[in-house]
Protein backbone atom coordinates (compact mmCIF):
# COMPACT_ATOMS: atom_id res chain seq x y z
CA UNK A 1 0.00 0.00 0.00
CA UNK A 2 2.81 2.59 1.36
CA UNK A 3 4.46 3.98 -1.40
CA UNK A 4 3.19 1.42 -4.12
CA UNK A 5 -0.79 2.56 -4.36
CA UNK A 6 -0.67 5.79 -1.87
CA UNK A 7 1.21 8.54 -1.14
CA UNK A 8 2.11 7.82 2.45
CA UNK A 9 5.69 6.55 2.56
CA UNK A 10 7.00 9.87 2.98
CA UNK A 11 4.30 10.33 6.16
CA UNK A 12 5.41 6.93 7.51
CA UNK A 13 9.10 7.96 7.14
CA UNK A 14 8.06 11.56 9.00
CA UNK A 15 6.82 9.90 11.68
CA UNK A 16 8.86 7.84 12.64
CA UNK A 17 11.80 10.21 12.45
CA UNK A 18 10.32 12.16 14.60
CA UNK A 19 9.93 9.29 17.26
CA UNK A 20 13.46 8.01 16.90
CA UNK A 21 15.20 11.24 16.64
CA UNK A 22 13.57 12.15 20.35
CA UNK A 23 14.44 8.95 21.52
CA UNK A 24 17.89 8.96 20.44
CA UNK A 25 18.30 13.18 21.70
CA UNK A 26 17.22 11.78 25.07
CA UNK A 27 19.88 8.84 24.93
CA UNK A 28 22.67 11.41 23.64
CA UNK A 29 21.65 13.76 26.28
CA UNK A 30 21.79 10.68 29.24
CA UNK A 31 25.09 9.20 27.58
CA UNK A 32 27.14 11.58 26.25
CA UNK A 33 27.31 9.73 23.13
CA UNK A 34 27.36 11.49 19.94
CA UNK A 35 23.67 12.60 18.46
CA UNK A 36 23.14 10.34 15.37
CA UNK A 37 19.86 11.00 13.70
CA UNK A 38 17.33 8.27 12.36
CA UNK A 39 18.15 8.68 8.30
CA UNK A 40 16.71 7.30 5.32
CA UNK A 41 19.07 4.76 4.79
CA UNK A 42 17.34 3.35 8.27
CA UNK A 43 14.35 3.48 7.25
CA UNK A 44 14.97 1.10 4.27
CA UNK A 45 16.79 -1.20 6.13
CA UNK A 46 14.98 -1.36 9.38
CA UNK A 47 11.22 0.06 9.29
CA UNK A 48 9.78 0.26 5.74
CA UNK A 49 7.50 -2.49 4.91
CA UNK A 50 7.54 -3.93 8.87
CA UNK A 51 5.32 -4.48 11.69
CA UNK A 52 5.24 -1.20 13.16
CA UNK A 53 7.01 -2.82 16.58
CA UNK A 54 9.12 -4.76 14.75
CA UNK A 55 10.48 -1.53 13.24
CA UNK A 56 10.88 -0.30 16.77
CA UNK A 57 12.79 -2.99 17.69
CA UNK A 58 14.88 -3.86 15.01
CA UNK A 59 15.63 0.09 14.54
CA UNK A 60 16.65 0.55 18.17
CA UNK A 61 18.60 -3.17 17.86
CA UNK A 62 20.68 -1.42 15.06
CA UNK A 63 21.62 1.39 17.64
CA UNK A 64 22.66 -1.24 20.45
CA UNK A 65 19.69 0.11 22.33
CA UNK A 66 16.94 -2.53 24.14
CA UNK A 67 13.47 -1.87 25.54
CA UNK A 68 10.70 -4.03 27.63
CA UNK A 69 8.51 -5.30 25.32
CA UNK A 70 5.69 -4.12 26.57
CA UNK A 71 2.00 -5.30 25.52
CA UNK A 72 0.35 -3.34 22.46
CA UNK A 73 -2.43 -1.37 25.48
CA UNK A 74 1.11 0.88 26.45
CA UNK A 75 0.38 4.15 26.61
CA UNK A 76 2.36 5.73 23.82
CA UNK A 77 4.35 7.88 26.38
CA UNK A 78 5.70 4.22 27.94
CA UNK A 79 9.26 3.51 26.94
CA UNK A 80 8.32 0.35 25.59
CA UNK A 81 9.05 -1.05 22.48
CA UNK A 82 4.91 -1.43 21.82
CA UNK A 83 4.47 2.36 23.49
CA UNK A 84 7.20 3.74 21.02
CA UNK A 85 5.56 1.84 18.36
CA UNK A 86 1.84 3.66 19.65
CA UNK A 87 3.56 7.39 19.62
CA UNK A 88 4.73 6.66 15.92
CA UNK A 89 1.29 5.39 15.19
CA UNK A 90 -0.58 8.48 16.58
CA UNK A 91 1.97 11.07 14.85
CA UNK A 92 1.19 9.34 11.74
CA UNK A 93 -2.82 9.38 11.80
CA UNK A 94 -2.45 13.13 13.01
CA UNK A 95 -0.54 13.93 9.89
CA UNK A 96 -2.89 11.82 8.04
CA UNK A 97 -5.65 13.78 9.25
CA UNK A 98 -3.82 17.36 8.50
CA UNK A 99 -2.51 16.46 4.98
CA UNK A 100 -5.05 14.02 3.96
CA UNK A 101 -4.16 10.97 1.93
CA UNK A 102 -3.42 10.90 -2.44
CA UNK A 103 -2.94 7.63 -4.20
CA UNK A 104 -0.41 7.41 -7.25
CA UNK A 105 -2.59 7.69 -10.23
CA UNK A 106 -1.17 5.48 -12.58
CA UNK A 107 -0.94 2.60 -10.16
CA UNK A 108 -4.73 3.08 -9.73
CA UNK A 109 -5.00 2.77 -13.63
CA UNK A 110 -2.26 0.02 -13.55
CA UNK A 111 -5.01 -1.54 -11.65
CA UNK A 112 -7.88 -1.46 -13.12
CA UNK A 113 -6.69 -2.38 -16.60
CA UNK A 114 -5.42 -5.89 -14.74
CA UNK A 115 -9.00 -6.05 -13.42
CA UNK A 116 -10.62 -5.07 -16.93
CA UNK A 117 -8.52 -8.06 -18.47
CA UNK A 118 -9.74 -10.27 -16.09
CA UNK A 119 -6.72 -10.24 -13.31
CA UNK A 120 -7.80 -10.59 -9.41
CA UNK A 121 -5.92 -7.83 -7.65
CA UNK A 122 -5.38 -7.79 -3.86
CA UNK A 123 -3.47 -5.30 -1.74
CA UNK A 124 -1.28 -5.57 1.15
CA UNK A 125 -0.19 -3.78 3.89
CA UNK A 126 1.57 -3.88 7.61
CA UNK A 127 -0.15 -1.42 8.47
CA UNK A 128 -3.30 -1.81 10.82
CA UNK A 129 -4.70 1.87 9.43
CA UNK A 130 -5.00 0.24 5.98
CA UNK A 131 -8.58 0.76 6.05
CA UNK A 132 -8.54 4.28 6.91
CA UNK A 133 -5.73 5.22 4.65
CA UNK A 134 -7.25 3.50 1.74
CA UNK A 135 -10.74 5.00 2.58
CA UNK A 136 -9.21 8.60 2.91
CA UNK A 137 -7.42 7.85 -0.77
CA UNK A 138 -10.71 6.90 -2.58
CA UNK A 139 -9.30 3.69 -3.76
CA UNK A 140 -10.70 1.03 -1.11
CA UNK A 141 -12.73 -0.70 -3.72
CA UNK A 142 -10.24 -1.18 -6.27
CA UNK A 143 -9.03 -4.62 -4.99
CA UNK A 144 -10.67 -7.73 -4.69
CA UNK A 145 -8.88 -8.49 -1.21
CA UNK A 146 -7.23 -7.27 1.71
CA UNK A 147 -4.74 -8.08 3.91
CA UNK A 148 -3.38 -5.99 6.51
CA UNK A 149 -2.02 -5.55 10.02
CA UNK A 150 -5.25 -6.35 11.58
CA UNK A 151 -5.30 -9.38 9.83
CA UNK A 152 -1.91 -10.27 10.53
CA UNK A 153 -2.44 -9.60 14.07
CA UNK A 154 -5.86 -11.82 13.98
CA UNK A 155 -4.02 -14.30 12.64
CA UNK A 156 -0.19 -14.39 13.82
CA UNK A 157 0.98 -13.86 10.83
CA UNK A 158 4.76 -13.12 10.87
CA UNK A 159 5.70 -9.29 9.17
CA UNK A 160 7.94 -8.98 6.28
CA UNK A 161 10.29 -10.58 5.01
CA UNK A 162 8.58 -13.51 5.98
CA UNK A 163 6.54 -14.72 3.23
CA UNK A 164 2.92 -14.94 5.49
CA UNK A 165 1.02 -11.57 4.62
CA UNK A 166 1.55 -12.17 0.88
CA UNK A 167 0.39 -15.98 1.08
CA UNK A 168 -2.66 -15.38 2.99
CA UNK A 169 -3.71 -12.53 0.16
CA UNK A 170 -3.24 -15.33 -2.71
CA UNK A 171 -4.80 -17.51 -0.52
CA UNK A 172 -7.76 -15.39 -0.84
CA UNK A 173 -7.49 -14.53 -4.54
CA UNK A 174 -7.45 -18.01 -4.95
CA UNK A 175 -4.69 -17.85 -6.84
CA UNK A 176 -1.56 -19.97 -7.40
CA UNK A 177 2.01 -18.45 -5.55
CA UNK A 178 3.79 -19.33 -9.24
CA UNK A 179 1.26 -17.65 -11.25
CA UNK A 180 1.10 -14.93 -8.98
CA UNK A 181 3.35 -11.52 -9.30
CA UNK A 182 3.76 -8.90 -6.51
CA UNK A 183 4.40 -5.50 -6.41
CA UNK A 184 6.89 -3.91 -3.68
CA UNK A 185 8.42 -0.85 -3.22
CA UNK A 186 10.22 -2.06 0.38
CA UNK A 187 13.33 -4.33 0.52
CA UNK A 188 11.76 -6.23 2.96
CA UNK A 189 8.49 -6.88 0.78
CA UNK A 190 10.87 -8.02 -2.16
CA UNK A 191 12.70 -10.23 0.26
CA UNK A 192 9.30 -11.72 0.98
CA UNK A 193 8.37 -12.21 -2.75
CA UNK A 194 11.51 -14.15 -3.23
CA UNK A 195 10.87 -15.86 -0.20
CA UNK A 196 7.61 -17.26 -1.14
CA UNK A 197 8.75 -18.20 -4.32
CA UNK A 198 6.35 -15.81 -6.27
CA UNK A 199 6.13 -15.70 -10.58
CA UNK A 200 7.34 -12.30 -10.45
CA UNK A 201 8.60 -9.83 -7.57
CA UNK A 202 7.81 -5.99 -9.29
CA UNK A 203 10.14 -3.42 -7.39
CA UNK A 204 9.00 0.43 -7.47
CA UNK A 205 12.01 2.39 -7.13
CA UNK A 206 10.99 5.64 -5.76
CA UNK A 207 13.45 7.05 -3.82
CA UNK A 208 17.04 6.06 -5.79
CA UNK A 209 17.89 2.66 -4.66
CA UNK A 210 17.10 0.44 -7.27
CA UNK A 211 20.21 -1.40 -7.54
CA UNK A 212 19.57 -2.50 -3.65
CA UNK A 213 16.04 -3.66 -4.36
CA UNK A 214 17.26 -5.54 -7.98
CA UNK A 215 20.08 -7.24 -5.22
CA UNK A 216 17.46 -8.31 -3.05
CA UNK A 217 15.52 -9.97 -5.73
CA UNK A 218 13.25 -8.25 -7.78
CA UNK A 219 12.26 -9.70 -11.50
CA UNK A 220 11.94 -6.33 -12.77
CA UNK A 221 12.50 -2.51 -11.22
CA UNK A 222 10.84 0.44 -11.93
CA UNK A 223 10.27 3.90 -10.97
CA UNK A 224 6.36 3.84 -11.52
CA UNK A 225 4.11 1.60 -12.74
CA UNK A 226 2.90 4.32 -15.83
CA UNK A 227 6.26 2.59 -17.25
CA UNK A 228 4.67 -0.74 -17.90
CA UNK A 229 1.14 0.66 -19.20
CA UNK A 230 0.67 0.38 -23.01
CA UNK A 231 -1.90 2.55 -25.10
CA UNK A 232 -4.62 1.31 -25.03
CA UNK A 233 -7.48 1.51 -28.72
Amino acid sequence: MDGVVTQTAVIHFAAWKQLFDDVLTVRASATGEPFRPFEGDDYRRYVDGRARYDGVRDFLGSRGITLPEGAPGDAPERGTVCGLGNRKNRVFLERVATDGVEPFPTTIVFVRRLVAAGRRVAIISASENATQVLTAAGVLGEFQAKVDGDDSRYLGLSGKPDPAIFLEATRRLGATVTRTAIVEDALAGVEAGVRGGFGFVLAVDRTGYGSQLAAAGASLVVRDLGELLLPTA
